[in-house]
């Protein structure tokens, strides 16, 4: 009898089903500092002619006033999706290009002015903005504002409710559901699925596309640390692919006791909401208020939901006066979002349309793919795995475990890609191209030659930059500011992006003009969840 994987994609042998595939949705969510042409960080506020942060949809900040966050729709196809980013890129250096300004195009910061002198990002004086302010205020307090000047590439992706429905049908046969699932049911426990079989095989993405070798020596303030020395400048591991993603990046002792299992949405949900409800002693000796003024929402071991760092999360769109867990809860996962790719600093937009067409093949591969229930064990051998690719995953020889075994990186890594194979050719019948097969041969050269990845390239240029990390991602950022300002958009496309951003201020002060009661009691609302959808 043929596996789970190979049934799986029979299903979509005739044209009307294989179509399904083209329908699904994908997403990008792409980080950025701004810096000064010196490549400092930029201390200037939002601009005024990007749009308010808190309403405009396409381009807002994340955690720093300083860290641009773009924001593509959701599109069938994902090249779509990375023609309307490049376009937001367009729009955004000009305006950064007049007060002297560019974007970063690396994961890991500048040089950093002192941890006082970073700027929270401000969203105005409504009490939804200040609310998002003060949560940033709390993110600064419990992990430091430098770790808030990392930047990354989300990427949102989902599959067409008939693809499901597809696969519903002959898990029926086989008798490999529960029965008295729901088609949402169903839907979220095979999101759970995906996301198990992310965990167990992300270290792949980390190989193939960590972009982090290397760091500015001022990122860590004097914190303990085993990389070793570059230049004065400059720390890396010699064989590292992400320190974004490892534990010198994003961490957190208070986070390192919510361990999801990831086996059914409802121990998910039920993990996050009792960190979201649970007083963690630290926290609690800060208070929520300094002087009168609000420090943190909540003295828990999370403030929020989405503050659990994770490579990976279970998605819904909100509605009004939901929470996110609340959400999952009554309508169950709609998507799911992929936060460890770093970006690509070799690529102006920080991700490539090939990295984005081997994602589609990956991320379907792991929804088709067997997952079994996971376990305290395989969690941690997970965790030692990622840890181990993102530290060195190019050492030569190196040894990963698999179901309690060893195994080379570079073998599993063949065998996996080779399972993906008959995806890729499926995904390619289906748009009429071999542009996900090209996408999978690219990865494949890859695990023969460490090289070509992006991690080792990062470090050839450092090295040819007088082993600077700071003055090689200046030396990129500059480039390809310059690239983007030799492509303009046309008049009308620029008017499009300008009009957005002057409703997008117009929203937020009608906010500000019409809101009513005082913060404290709308914070008190926060915390029982009775407001409106806001998203913080």
């Amino acid at each position: 009898m043929t596996d789970l994987l190979t049934r799986r994609l029979a299903l979509f042998a005739s044209p009307e089903h294989r179509a399904l595939l083209g329908l699904g949705l994908r997403g990008v969510e792409r980080e950025t500092l701004r810096v000064t042409a010196g490549g400092q960080l930029a201390m200037t506020p939002h601009l005024a002619s990007l749009g308010a942060a808190l309403t405009n949809e396409q381009i807002t900040t994340d955690y720093s006033e300083s860290l641009l966050e773009f924001i593509t729709p959701a599109e069938h196809d994902i090249a779509t999706a990375l023609q309307r980013l490049d376009e937001i890129h367009r729009f955004v250096h000009p305006q950064l290009h007049a007060q002297g300004e560019l974007l970063w195009n690396e994961s890991m910061p500048c040089v950093l002015p002192s941890e006082q002198d970073i700027p929270i990002a401000w969203y105005g004086s409504s009490h939804i903005g200040t609310l998002k302010h003060v949560y940033r205020r709390g993110l600064a307090l419990r992990y430091g504002k430098t770790m808030q000047c990392i930047a990354g590439i989300h990427y949102n992706f989902s599959l067409n409710d008939g693809v499901w429905g597809l696969l519903r049908g002959l898990d029926d046969q086989e008798q490999r559901v529960e029965p008295s699932f729901s088609a949402r049911d169903y839907q979220s426990e095979s999101y759970i699925a995906l996301i198990r079989n992310f965990r167990r095989y992300s270290w792949l993405l980390m190989y193939l596309f960590g972009a982090s070798p290397a760091l500015a020596s001022n990122f860590l303030r004097g914190r303990a640390h085993q990389l070793e020395v570059l230049s004065e400048d400059t720390l890396y591991l010699p064989y590292a692919t992400s320190l974004r993603m490892s534990d010198l990046g994003y961490q957190s002792n208070a986070q390192a006791n919510i361990t999801p299992h990831y086996n059914n949405l409802h121990s998910y949900i039920r993990s996050l909401s009792q960190a979201v409800s649970q007083p963690y002693p630290a926290y609690e000796e800060l208070g929520t208020k300094r002087d009168g003024e609000w420090i943190q929402i909540n003295t828990n071991i999370l403030q929020i939901e989405n503050e659990y760092y994770s490579s990976i999360r279970p998605k819904r769109v909100i509605y009004s006066g939901e929470r996110p867990v609340q959400a999952l809860a009554a309508r169950g996962v709609q998507y799911v979002e992929v936060r460890c790719m770093d970006i690509d600093p070799f690529e102006p937009i920080g991700i490539s349309l090939t990295a984005s067409r081997f994602l589609d093949v990956f991320l379907h591969f792991i929804a088709f793919e067997e997952s079994g229930l996971t376990s305290d064990q395989e969690g941690e051998e997970n965790r030692r795995n990622f840890s181990s690719v993102v530290k060195q995953g190019r050492r030569p020889g190196l040894q990963l475990q698999h179901n309690g075994q060893g195994i080379a990186l570079q073998d599993w890594g063949l065998d996996l890609l080779e399972r993906m194979q008959p995806v890729a050719d499926l995904l390619d019948t289906q748009a009429g191209s071999d542009v996900h097969r090209l996408a999978l041969a690219a990865q494949r050269d890859k695990l023969h030659d460490a090289e070509l990845t992006p991690s080792a390239q990062v470090l050839r240029e450092v090295r040819a930059n007088g082993n600077s990390f700071a003055a090689f991602a200046l030396q990129q950022s500059r480039h390809q500011a310059e690239q983007f300002l030799a492509r303009p958009l046309s008049a009308e496309q620029t008017a499009a992006f300008a009009a957005t951003a002057v409703e997008s201020i117009q929203q937020q002060l009608t906010m500000e003009a019409t809101q009513i009661g005082d913060f404290d009691t709308f914070v008190a609302a926060y915390r029982a969840s009775t407001l409106g959808n806001i998203s913080i």
